[in-house]
């Protein structure tokens, strides 16, 4: 989508306009200009026609007089007192004009008086959510193109109630490129596993890199041998396709500054392994590549914006097949820490990529890293659909991620990793076992990854509930590029 400013008068735009309307058929200032101007009947048909104004409610109306456009859109904003009826309405509006395939819109948001409302976050959602919604999958293995594929509507002029901003557009920007970052997570994610293969994921991101100007390096199996990540590699050693550690470095801070460092599960096919899993629904381990696909969308976001800020994404890479050369239950391997595994599940196996890619990450000595991951099926029954997990060995930096959740409203739940959890994966053979039973799954999972983060301020987000959605509407959801756009956006803020 193309997204601009206007200053136009809501009477005297011919493109399909779009007013908001509160809770007991109360006006915004634009749909009282077009009320004035159509001499009432705006606000007759509202009550013709038993509109509302609660959030998501829609009514179109055509050719009304003393205006010249010939569609209004009505848009039910709620009762002006929360966000989410906000993006609730601007979510069933985008949707709502995808429908009609129009091609030049004009939007006018009015001051809102929620609480965590600002004028920054009203535009940047705004263009986020109608550029997310105008997603559409199509098979292609060019993700990265740069004409628009999944959108009717091309051109978008905003007009925002009050006093006008010179920031306005660079708001629109941001939004524009959140959205653009968890497109290319979905196109990623929803790609098949014969096309979105280890080495695909390391072409895409050099691809990328070199399009938005960041340096992209790709280790190879025969590079992390050397650098004894026997983990990362004994996931890999079932399958014909070779493991990739993918490095992206994004520099748009000053050279001395500490980098963020992202790192993503990149399991572009996960069958179990030897821990074989059970066939329904297996063609969703495709989507076990998400935490990958989430930080190169939000390399994707962070560059078009120009934060200026240091952002690394390490990109832990590979397939997890069963084969006479796959990694058995029982054995056990040494990681590039040093630390040693025994392998008691095979399927537990995200855990053993992001370790060795944890402590890789230790030698950049970031400012904090956090790992995204589509982990453990635990945390889906913990929280669902909505919240992604969130543990952390440091209270700012989780107070940081769950703050920027709450703003963008990719929401995380703080969950504990308590050393009486960690006790839990003792092994008689090892210094870890890759699991610690059925219980608190999730969260011994993420005590494992906390043992290979000891140097540095660390948090890890399992998304395995929230990066995709099942049944008639299957696909990726882009999440959790949103949240991380926010949290980097207030750390370069912050500089």
């Amino acid at each position: 989508m193309n997204f601009s400013i206007t200053s136009k008068s809501p009477e005297t735009v011919k493109s399909y306009t779009v007013v908001g309307v509160f809770e007991g058929q109360k006006l915004t200032q634009a749909a009282k200009t077009i009320n004035t101007a159509s001499k009432g009947t705006l606000l007759q048909n509202l009550k013709a026609r038993k509109f509302s104004g609660k959030a998501g409610e829609s009514l179109e109306l055509t050719n009304l007089q003393g205006t010249k456009s010939k569609t209004i859109l009505a848009i039910g904003l709620g009762s002006n007192k929360c966000k989410v009826e906000f993006i609730q309405a601007i979510q069933n509006m985008f949707v709502r004009v995808r429908a009609t395939g129009e091609t030049e819109i004009t939007l006018y948001l009015p001051e809102l008086k929620a609480r965590g409302v600002s004028r920054a976050w009203m535009i940047r959602q705004t263009a986020s959510i109608g550029t997310s919604v105008g997603y559409k999958y199509q098979l292609r293995t060019a993700v990265l193109d740069t004409k628009s594929s999944s959108s009717s509507a091309a051109k978008i002029s905003v007009s925002v109630e009050g006093s006008q901003s010179t920031n306005d557009r660079d708001y629109l920007a941001q939004g524009n490129a959140i959205g653009r970052g968890m497109n290319l997570a979905k196109d990623l994610g929803n790609l098949p596993a014969n096309v979105c293969t280890p080495t695909f994921l390391a072409e895409t991101t050099a691809k990328l890199g070199k399009l938005n100007k960041f340096s992209v390096k790709c280790l190879s199996e025969a590079d992390m041998k050397k650098l004894g990540m026997g983990a990362l590699l004994s996931v890999s050693q079932g399958s014909k396709e070779a493991a990739k550690l993918i490095h992206a470095s994004y520099s748009g801070g000053k050279k001395k500054d500490a980098p963020i460092v992202l790192v993503g599960k990149g399991i572009t096919f996960d069958t179990g392994g030897i821990s074989l899993k059970s066939s329904g629904d297996m063609d969703e381990m495709k989507y076990d590549m998400c935490g990958a696909a989430s930080v190169i969308g939000t390399l994707l976001a962070i560059s078009e914006m120009k934060l200026p800020i240091n952002v690394v994404g390490l990109i832990a890479a590979a397939e997890n097949m069963p084969s006479s050369t796959a990694t058995r239950p029982g054995d056990v391997v040494t990681t590039m820490s040093g630390k040693t595994i025994e392998i008691l599940n095979t399927d537990a196996e995200g855990r053993l990529v992001l370790c060795d890619a944890l402590t890789y990450a230790e030698k950049l000595r970031p400012a904090a890293a956090i790992d995204v991951a589509t982990l453990t099926g635990a945390c889906v029954v913990s929280l669902g659909k909505v919240a992604s997990g969130l543990f952390s060995n440091n209270d700012e930096l989780a107070d940081e991620i769950t703050q920027a959740g709450t703003v963008s409203w990719d929401r995380v739940w703080r969950m504990p990793i308590w050393a009486d959890y960690t006790k839990l994966l003792n092994s008689n053979f090892a210094d870890l076992a890759n699991i610690g039973g059925r219980a608190a799954g999730s969260i011994t999972a993420a005590c494992f990854l906390a043992e290979f983060a000891t140097s540095y301020p660390w948090a890890h987000l399992d998304i395995a509930g929230t990066a995709w959605i099942s049944g008639k509407e299957k696909g990726s959801t882009g999440r959790p590029v949103p949240l991380l756009c926010e949290f980097l956006l207030n750390r370069a803020s912050s500089k």
